[in-house]
This record gives C-alpha cells, sequence and structure tokens, in this order.
C-alpha cells in the first residue's frame, strides 16, 4: 500500500536538506533521504532529523523532522522505498545522476507489479533537460514488462533551482556533517505538465507552464549574473560575492549584461518587463546577502564548464546575439572568467594551462566550443588578446 506522505528523495547534500527537505518537511510528510556518506546517513538516522539555519536579514533555525536516510548501497532498502512512497525527487549532482538510474528504475519495476499507483520524480539538477534524461536512463534499465508503466505512469519533473546554498566550510563539516545554511528565498518552480495526476501538495512547488523559459531565466540570469559577480570579483581581489556586488566597478557589470540578457529573454520568451526586472532586482539583493558567506572562488570554480558553448556566460552571449542584443557587458565577464586563475580551483589550473599552452583560440573552440567563423569568436579574439 501506498505511503502517500512520505518522499525518498536522492541526496542529502546542501540542496537536499537545505532546500527539499524543508518543502516536504512543511507541508506535513516524511522525508526518506538516499545517500552514500556515512557519516550523513548515520547522523540523520540517529537524530531524526536536523536543523536548518536561514540567514540573511531575519536569522531563523529550523528544525527539520520526519527524516530518516537510506544508504545508497543498500539497494534493496532504496527499491522498496521507491516501490511505496507518494513522490521521489532527486538532487545528486550532474555526475552521480547515473548513479541513481538503477535503484530508481529496480523501485519503479516493483511498484508496476505490486500496486500500479503513479509516482513523480521531482529532478533538481544543474543540468538542462535533466529530467528527460533521467528518464531515458530509467527505460533504458528497467525490465521491459515495467516500461509500459514507467512511460505512461511515471512523471520525471523538470525543475528550477535557485536557492542559493553556499558550500559548508571542511571545518564546520567535521563538527557537524549534518550543518547547512540557506537564503531565505524558498521556491522551486516545476514543469506543471510533466506532473502525472497533477502536482502534489507541497507548499512550495511552484507549477509553470513552460519550464524551458525558466530554465533559461535561471541559466541566463541568475547563473549568469552570479559569474559576472564572481569573475569580475576574481580580478578586484575580492573574497565574497556579497562584497563583489556591492563594488560599483562590479555591480555596473552585473547589471550592465543582465539588462543585456534580460532583453534577449523577454524578445524570446514574452516575459513582462517589469516582472523580469524584479526578478533581477531581487536575486540582487539575494547576492548581496553578506550572512550567506558565499566566495568568489566557490561561485567561480569549474570555469571550463561554466565557459561552455551553452552554458551562463557564452550561452547567454549567442542568445544576446540570436535576438540582436549587444552583450558588450556579457563579453567583459567573458574575458575575466578566461582570467580565472583561483588556486584552490584545478579546473582554473587547467584553463590558464591551456590558454599558456595554445593560445586563445584553441580556449575559444575546445572550451567554447566557438567555431572561427562566429561573429562571437572573432568579438572575443579581439576583446581578450
Amino acid at each position: 500500500m501506498a505511503m502517500r506522505n512520505t518522499a525518498v528523495h536522492f541526496g542529502a547534500g546542501n540542496i537536499g536538506r537545505g532546500f527539499l527537505g524543508q518543502l516536504y518537511w512543511q507541508s506535513g510528510w516524511e522525508t526518506v533521504f538516499v545517500d552514500v556518506v556515512d557519516a550523513v546517513v548515520s547522523a540523520l538516522n540517529e537524530r531524526g532529523g536536523y536543523t536548518l539555519q536561514i540567514v540573511g536579514e531575519r536569522c531563523q533555525a529550523l528544525t527539520i523532522d520526519h527524516v530518516r536516510a537510506l544508504h545508497g548501497r543498500d539497494a534493496e532498502a532504496v527499491a522498496e522505498a521507491v516501490a511505496a512512497c507518494g513522490l521521489a525527487s532527486t538532487a545528486v549532482g550532474v555526475r552521480a545522476l547515473p548513479h541513481i538510474v538503477k535503484p530508481l528504475a529496480e523501485g519503479l519495476a516493483r511498484r508496476a507489479e505490486r500496486s500500479g499507483e503513479p509516482l513523480n520524480v521531482v529532478v533538481c539538477e544543474n543540468l538542462l533537460d535533466a529530467a528527460h534524461a533521467l528518464r531515458e536512463r530509467v527505460l533504458a534499465t528497467a525490465p521491459p514488462a515495467a516500461r509500459p508503466f514507467i512511460a505512461e505512469r511515471v512523471g520525471f519533473v523538470s525543475t528550477v533551482v535557485s536557492r542559493m546554498v553556499p558550500m559548508v566550510p571542511e571545518a564546520v563539516r567535521a563538527r557537524d556533517p549534518l550543518y547547512v545554511a540557506v537564503e531565505a528565498y524558498c521556491t522551486l518552480p516545476v514543469d506543471a505538465a510533466a506532473f502525472v495526476g497533477g502536482p502534489p501538495p507541497i507548499e512550495g512547488f511552484l507549477p509553470v507552464p513552460n519550464i524551458a523559459a525558466h530554465e533559461e531565466r535561471k541559466l541566463f540570469c541568475h547563473n549568469c549574473g552570479h559569474a559576472l559577480c564572481a569573475y569580475a570579483g576574481h580580478l578586484k581581489g575580492l573574497t565574497y560575492i556579497a562584497e563583489a556586488v556591492a563594488e560599483p566597478s562590479v555591480r555596473d557589470l552585473v547589471t550592465g549584461g543582465l539588462a543585456e540578457t534580460g532583453q534577449a529573454l523577454i524578445a524570446k520568451h514574452g516575459f513582462a518587463p517589469a516582472e523580469h526586472q524584479a526578478h533581477v532586482d531581487d536575486l540582487l539583493r539575494r547576492f548581496a546577502n553578506r550572512a550567506l558567506g558565499d566566495t568568489v572562488a566557490r561561485v567561480g570554480r569549474d570555469p571550463i564548464r561554466k565557459l561552455g558553448r551553452h552554458d551562463r556566460l557564452v550561452g547567454s552571449a549567442l542568445l544576446c546575439l540570436d535576438k540582436g542584443v549587444e552583450p558588450r557587458r556579457i563579453i567583459q565577464g567573458i574575458r575575466a572568467a578566461l582570467a580565472f586563475d583561483e588556486p584552490s580551483d584545478p579546473e582554473a589550473a587547467r584553463l590558464q594551462d591551456l590558454r599558456r599552452r595554445r593560445g586563445l583560440q584553441a580556449v575559444l573552440a575546445e572550451v567554447c566550443g566557438l567555431r572561427p567563423d562566429e561573429p562571437l569568436f572573432a568579438r572575443l579574439q579581439k576583446e581578450c588578446l
């Protein structure tokens, strides 16, 4: 018999405990976390909950209870939980996503054999089309007899995760593996059309009719603005994002860049200009939250991925050019990203090594995915020399 008030969530990390766990708790649901970090699994089961620190203008400590955990290596227990739950969700990270396919497929196969009741899997991953990719992997992995059930009775739901949850320092994590601090913003846009049987009554879920538009706005507004703060702030020698967005030249770059992407997003998706500007203003306010302690190094890390053709900076510039918007500020941000040399980031070292050994053209082609005959290639080559 299905447990309608239980959500199985893959990934007890910052987004899992710092976002989804709160949404389920405030909606009166039990959360069963699935994770592979021994200390986290043990602590969740010993305590039956954790404290969530809301930081900002008004700080608050929430006690998230009705929580337990399963170890990801206990495939039998995970499959049983999926077979019986009322909702499933994921926030494991792009690299770990393939590892949850098999237990998820096995749980859905058991569900098909037993109750046949539909299930929705809410996919909270920082990857465009993550829900579709997970669905296809699960279908390919599941036993043939279960595939019609999965295709027709399981919803794989795209989301737009915008809550800012900075990394926990290792010293703090060592003292308490469950410590997590987050901003107050607590809304999760979800793809209204992807649910089987309609969205569940989860407080904080915001069903939207065109999730692709909201995904692009997250990438080319929130992620782009954050990246501009980080890379321009790094050039200024700043440590924190809140410091960076308060520095006049950095703020000018960020607001200018977001004005450029805003014009392009409005042209493409039809966002109301006043609503979009309110969204941008709210982001700038959230970036300035000093209590989060979010660092330039964290937000800027992995510049090779973030300089990709379809990612937050180059993707923003290409969108602008496609919509007839001059991406002057975005190009300045790309130039700053290409100079990112944070010592603690191996990917930053790789980027600088590639640029030293093979030159800017190789970086633009291999990292940014640009062709020499594209206008943006020529613009960046001119701006970055």
